[in-house]
């Protein structure tokens, strides 16, 4: 009978994953960012397990930590995650992988330290989910899509983020790897960085309205994106993990908006920027597949309602 108990339990971790004593622990890196303290939150209410947040705080924030008993924060950065994370290599079901420099114009000014986070930074991510059979859910971009596939050397982000996808699919192929891939487009919401080099748009123009300012607008203007809420964006990362299919995602939202469009939302006065170096001119979806076909999801919520939101709260409060 021995060797049937033993079965029954090596059956009940594979499919129960969150009823599994040895592997309880989520980790998400970048999870004092936006979009990473976001997912904890949504993590916290949707799942049982132990959440710990991997940053290195270059743009993360010590106010974003989600207050639980079940969450817990540790300082560093991914190039290190097999030294940070040793003691708890056994216990890591899944690594949500968010903790990358992911700014466009700044990667060319800040070149090494995108360099570092996206090529060193994952490359060891990478290996660490590998050598200690973790699932990797893995955060894409929208920038090394656009132009049936040309955007993706139109700047050191764009690059870094498509050569990384092609490590994965190698890394599958090579070892049998598993992962699932989410593409991001222009995410907006609460916690989103509204001042300083990280900044979003939708967080600039939040801040330029708040503090009085005209809102600063990159030339041309007419440069569209598909801008999706935090809120959609998590739901389609649980979605991914709990499915469990190894495919691609893309979260993004039927409606574009070009960026000039946005400004004029606020009604404020609005000034021109010139044009940026990697400026991309449509975020639009491509049929580019990498092997699989790409999931496309789309977003319930829609930006005209939050800016409308944000005016009347804004307005409600100052009055």
């Amino acid at each position: 009978s021995a060797p049937m108990v033993l079965c029954l339990k090596t059956w009940k971790s594979r499919t129960l994953p969150g009823l599994s004593k040895m592997k309880n622990i989520i980790i998400v890196t970048g999870g004092a960012g936006f979009v990473g303290s976001n997912l904890i939150e949504f993590l916290l209410k949707k799942t049982k397990y132990k959440i710990i947040s991997l940053d290195n705080y270059s743009s993360g924030s010590k106010k974003n930590h989600i207050k639980g008993a079940r969450v817990s924060y540790i300082k560093g950065d991914t190039f290190e995650i097999k030294k940070i994370l040793k003691k708890y290599k056994k216990k890591i079901f899944t690594i949500f992988h968010f903790g990358e420099f992911s700014r466009i114009f700044q990667s060319f000014k800040k070149f090494d330290e995108c360099y570092q986070s996206n090529s060193i930074g994952s490359k060891s991510v990478f290996k660490f989910c590998l050598d200690n059979n973790i699932k990797l859910i893995y955060s894409a971009t929208s920038a090394s899509l656009g132009n049936n596939g040309n955007d993706k050397n139109l700047s050191p982000y764009a690059f870094t983020k498509s050569k990384n996808l092609e490590l994965l699919e190698n890394l599958k192929k090579w070892f049998n790897f598993k992962f699932e891939v989410i593409f991001f487009y222009n995410v907006y919401g609460p916690r989103q960085i509204q001042t300083g080099d990280m900044a979003t748009v939708i967080g600039i123009f939040e801040n330029q309205y708040s503090i009085n300012k005209p809102l600063s607008v990159v030339r041309p203007g007419s440069q569209t994106r598909r801008f999706t809420h935090i809120y959609d964006t998590v739901r389609i990362c649980y979605e991914a993990f709990k499915t469990d299919k190894c495919k691609y995602y893309s979260i993004s939202n039927k409606k574009s908006y070009s960026i000039l469009e946005i400004a004029k939302m606020f009604n404020r006065k609005i000034v021109f920027l010139k044009p940026r170096l990697g400026e991309r001119y449509a975020s639009a979806l491509t049929k580019i597949s990498y092997n699989n076909r790409i999931i496309q999801k789309y977003g319930k919520l829609q930006l005209k309602d939050y800016i409308s939101s944000f005016i009347r709260s804004f307005n409600n409060y100052e009055n």
